[in-house]
C-alpha cells in the first residue's frame, strides 16, 4: 500500500524562524505549545510492554543554525547498528523519570551534561518500538552552549550561543555512536529531502534525507536498504530508507513529525 495522502509542508513555523538562530522567545513559545497539546501519564504503561525507553529530540544552534542533533548508530551495535537516532535507551532502576533516563543517555552517548540541556516538553504520545516489547517516551530539549542562559526579556531576541560540534563528536561515545550532525531546521521544509511515508503502514508522515549530512560520508547501507526496502512503510524501525541512502524515519522519523506538526511547519 502507497501513501495517498502525503502530509504537507508549509515552509515556514509561527514559533521559529528556519534560517535565524533560535532565541529565548523561540524556546518559551516551544514550550509553550507543547504544554498546551500533549503530555503523557508517566505511570500508565501502554499494552504488555516488557520494558520502557526514553529519548530526547535535541535542538540546537550549530554556528548561528537552528537545528536539530541526530547519532549515526554504532556499526557493532546488537540492534540499529548504522541507523539515525535521538540519543536515548531503556529505563534503567536508577532513573527517577523517563526525563532522568533520557538525559542520562544523551550524557552518555554524546558527552552532553543535563547542565547544558533545557527540556522544553513532551512530543507525544509515546509509542511501542518496531518489537512492541519497549514503550518509547519523547522528550524536546535544547542543548546551550553552556550554563543556560536566564529566561527574562533583555535577552529575549538575542541569538542563543551556538554549540561546537567539533567539541561534541570528540566526547561521543565509540562504541554507542559512529557519528553526530547537526540536521538544519530549514532542511525540515525542503522537497529534496522530504519522501511520503507510512508509519506503522497507515499513518503519513515525512522521511528526510540526511546522507549528505553526515561527516565523512554515510555508513555502508547496501545489504540492509535491500533488506528494509518497502514501498507501504518503515521495515527498519530508525534510518536506513529506500534505494541505501540514510534517512531519518520510522520512530525517529515519526517522532520528529509530531513535533514539527505541532510546531505548524507541517499540516
Amino acid at each position: 500500500m502507497r501513501c495517498n495522502v502525503a502530509p504537507r509542508s508549509l515552509g515556514y513555523s509561527p514559533y521559529f524562524n528556519l534560517n535565524r538562530p533560535l532565541t529565548r522567545r523561540s524556546l518559551r513559545a516551544i514550550r509553550n505549545v507543547l504544554l498546551s497539546t500533549h503530555h503523557f501519564d508517566e505511570n500508565i504503561p501502554i499494552e504488555t510492554a516488557q520494558g520502557e525507553a526514553a529519548v530526547l529530540i535535541p535542538l540546537a544552534n550549530v554556528m548561528d543554525v537552528p537545528g536539530i542533533l541526530l547519532e549515526v548508530r554504532g556499526k557493532t551495535l546488537r540492534s540499529h547498528s548504522g541507523e539515525v537516532s535521538f540519543p536515548g535507551g531503556r529505563v534503567d532502576t536508577n532513573d527517577s523519570s523517563y526525563m532522568d533516563a533520557a538525559l542520562r543517555e544523551t550524557r552518555e552517548e554524546l558527552g552532553i551534561g543535563a547542565q547544558n540541556i533545557e527540556i522544553l516538553g513532551q512530543v507525544g504520545p509515546p509509542e511501542l518500538n518496531l518489537r512492541r516489547n519497549m514503550v518509547v517516551y519523547p522528550f524536546v530539549g535544547f542543548v546551550h552552549a553552556g550554563s543556560p542562559i536566564p529566561d527574562h526579556s533583555t535577552t529575549d531576541d538575542m541569538p542563543l550561543p551556538s554549540c561546537d560540534l567539533d567539541a561534541i563528536r570528540e566526547n561521543v561515545s565509540e562504541t554507542e555512536v559512529d557519528a553526530v550532525f547537526h540536521l538544519p531546521l530549514s532542511a525540515l521544509a525542503s522537497p529534496t529531502r522530504l519522501r511520503a511515508s507510512l508509519f506503522r503502514g497507515h499513518r503519513p508522515y515525512w522521511a528526510i534525507g540526511v546522507q549528505d549530512l553526515i561527516p565523512n560520508g554515510a555508513p555502508n547501507t547496501e545489504d540492509r536498504s535491500k533488506q528494509n526496502e518497502s514501498d507501504d512503510g518503515d521495515d527498519s524501525e530508525i534510518g536506513i530508507g529506500r534505494y541505501g541512502n540514510l534517512e531519518v524515519w520510522g520512530l525517529t522519523g515519526w517522532y520528529l513529525y509530531l513535533l514539527m506538526k505541532r510546531l505548524k511547519l507541517y499540516i
